[in-house]
């Protein structure tokens, strides 16, 4: 049993990536055609894909819900956003530079950094009243539009300060996140961002607890094309935890 979920699961990660035919993944896993076609009928059954002739595509993302404001975020799952902050500040050395995205789960990282030392770039708002009061904590802030629902910044004046800087670690928030598609978000602007600061770290943990994961309730997406590390609560379903690994990135469970 646990060997065909392992199978169902890199199955999913080959789909992701492209690879749709039942002969080729009967080749791929050395497996019979009709223990693929099986495989692919129990992942359209909890809608991971929609069947097609002669294979499978990931299932088409839902469409858009309304978006939450920020305010109504930072009070679902406040124990996990917890746990997960906590797990992220773990990994911190003092002296890093860091980027935090916006989202209330890296806001949750703020009373962890009180009394640390780092340089912090951020289009997070809400973070700022907290950082800006820390005696060694240096706050560089992406200027541009800031969105009423998320709190945060966007836009090109975002995008250009961003150029500018490098960090050691970036932590990512996301309304949803698919293992092989990315995370993501309401808007172009949002992701658009997102990418840039992915590209400006040496290192990328995304933040994202249970309900996030395998969510796809918004239009744009920001790929992660590169090694990655998932920071989740301990509520998370173990198959999209190894989802995830399946496709390279690194999983904490927090808590």
């Amino acid at each position: 049993m646990r060997q065909g979920r392992s199978r169902r699961d890199l199955i999913l990660a080959e789909v992701a990536g492209g690879e749709a035919d039942v002969d080729r993944l009967a080749r791929r896993f050395g497996v019979s055609a009709s223990t693929i076609r099986r495989d692919l009928q129990r992942l359209s059954a909890t809608r991971a894909v929609t069947r097609t002739y002669g294979g499978a595509i990931l299932a088409p993302v839902a469409a858009s819900v309304v978006e939450e404001s920020f305010q109504a975020r930072r009070e679902v799952n406040r124990d996990a956003k917890a746990a997960i902050a906590a797990a992220a500040l773990a990994v911190l050395r003092d002296g890093e530079r860091l980027i935090l995205d916006g989202g209330s789960t890296v806001e949750a990282m703020g009373p962890g950094l009180r009394h640390r030392r780092h340089l912090i770039i951020t289009n997070n708002m809400p973070l700022l009243p907290v950082l800006v009061a820390a005696p060694d904590i240096e706050v560089v802030v992406l200027g541009g539009m800031v969105r009423p629902m998320s709190l945060a910044t966007t836009g090109p004046m975002a995008e250009q300060a961003l150029r500018q800087v490098t960090a050691d670690r970036c932590f990512m928030s996301a309304d949803g996140l698919v293992a092989g598609r990315g995370l993501c978000e309401a808007t172009l602007e949002q992701v658009t961002l997102k990418s840039l600061m992915m590209t400006q770290a040496t290192e990328l943990f995304v933040l994202a607890d249970a309900s996030k994961l395998g969510r796809t309730s918004q239009p744009f997406w920001a790929a992660l094309d590169r090694p990655w590390t998932l920071i989740t609560d301990a509520a998370a379903d173990p198959a999209q935890c190894r989802l995830c690994e399946s496709v390279g990135a690194r999983v904490i469970r927090a808590g």
